[in-house]
């Protein structure tokens, strides 16, 4: 079976949030792309990579506001 999530945006991004991304999950790779730019092409990375990406912003390693 082939996982896939479909586009799918943040439960946290609010409707006025004009910041938000779409991810979209299979077993292979991990797209994100620009909710207000739906046709402007997704960024697709392996999914070992964006489970690494993940990890690391939840432990803080991204906070640009230091």
């Amino acid at each position: 079976m082939v996982r896939d999530t479909g586009w799918f945006k943040s439960t946290r991004s609010g409707a006025a949030n004009e910041g938000c991304v779409e991810v979209r999950i299979t077993a292979a790779e991990t797209g994100v792309r620009d909710t207000k730019n739906r046709a402007g092409g997704a960024l697709s990375v392996r999914s070992a990579v964006w489970a690494t990406f993940v990890n690391d912003a939840k432990d803080g390693r991204y906070d640009l506001s230091a």
